[in-house]
């Protein structure tokens, strides 16, 4: 039977068909401004091969989580987020090379010998595609739903179809799209555009029946700004991309006051390690 975290309400997952389309990014900047609206927020990064959620917060190896008890791990907290990753455990530039039972051991270790405390949402940066993390995730947790993230090209579409129809076989409700990258605009003469395609995700989602949560432009500020670990809802709070992470944390909780709170029976005796 699926797991409850304790003392964890809402479990949400950022998903994409394929790498490259901003996923992390809409994930982490989601989360803190989540935090920022006055919610207890976790974020879990599962994209075991690829995490990147502690240079995008600006984690120090000083304030990496810690296991006082060898048992439970103390999750770190940046811009009043709490959390975990892979990339808290290996070197950086170490490659994780691990088949998929590894990949569940580590997924559960992360999920439920992380002390989250009370949470209002916990944010989950998915892996892109449809492999084993997806697949463990739908198993051992009840979620609350999944944001699909995907840029306007018709490749990325392709791919994105297919996380989508992933989500509803193993019964993961999709909260909406975000269409990243969706347009250009030059700083220098304010012309607009649209380099990898015209609303493409927002015909996507019509055709899918699926809500538009947020158009985020191609902009260098959201780049460097997560480049540098400082979040851009954080760092920019007046400028236009800031608030369209923030219109998004809003929509996200709207969608979350209508859904009730698993009631999953947890287990407090599960301890899961990576062997």
């Amino acid at each position: 039977m699926k797991q409850k975290i304790s003392g964890v309400k809402h479990i949400i997952i950022v998903g994409s068909g394929k790498g490259g389309v901003g996923k992390s990014a809409t994930a982490m900047n989601l989360a803190v401004a989540l935090s920022v609206n006055g919610q207890k927020i976790g974020l879990l990064d599962a994209d075991i091969y690829g995490p990147s959620v502690p240079k995008m917060l600006g984690v120090n190896q000083s304030s990496f989580p810690v296991s006082e008890d060898g048992k439970q791990i103390t999750p770190a907290v940046a811009h009043g987020v709490k959390c975990m990753s892979m990339g808290f455990l290996v070197e950086e530039g170490e490659p994780i090379v691990w088949r998929g039972p590894m990949l569940g051991s580590a997924l559960k270790q992360m999920l439920f010998q992380t002390n989250w405390g009370e949470l209002d949402v916990l944010v989950v940066d998915m892996p892109p595609g449809t492999g084993d993390v997806q697949m463990s995730m739908a198993s051992l947790v009840e979620i609350s739903g999944a944001v699909i993230v995907s840029t306007p090209q018709d490749i990325a579409l392709m791919d994105v179809k297919k996380a989508i129809n992933m989500f509803k076989k193993v019964d993961v409700p999709i909260l909406g799209m975000v269409e990243n990258m969706s347009t250009f605009i030059c700083t220098e003469c304010g012309h607009e555009s649209h380099i990898f395609g015209n609303n493409g995700a927002i015909k996507m989602a019509e055709e899918m029946e699926l809500d538009v949560l947020a158009q985020i432009p191609l902009d260098l500020g959201i780049r460097l700004h997560t480049d540098e670990g400082r979040p851009v809802v954080l760092n920019m709070a007046n400028n236009p991309q800031a608030k369209i992470y923030r219109n998004l944390a809003d929509k996200i909780t709207e969608k979350l006051d209508n859904i009730p709170v698993s009631q999953t029976v947890s287990d407090d005796k599960v301890k899961v390690v990576i062997e």
